[in-house]
């Protein structure tokens, strides 16, 4: 379940977080929203 919270994110990790949107965008050919490149990279650092 989603639970909506805000926080703030430093310009170097929001501007590596779009980059990275960016790239799963074109890949993917279709919209990749920020909450879930933000989570990927939440989960992926917290196993």
């Amino acid at each position: 379940m989603s639970r909506r919270v805000t926080i703030m994110i430093d310009e170097d990790l929001d501007k590596k977080l779009r980059l990275r949107q960016a790239k799963m965008i074109q890949q993917e050919q279709s919209s990749y929203s920020y909450s879930k490149i933000l989570n990927e990279v939440l989960r992926k650092a917290l196993k």
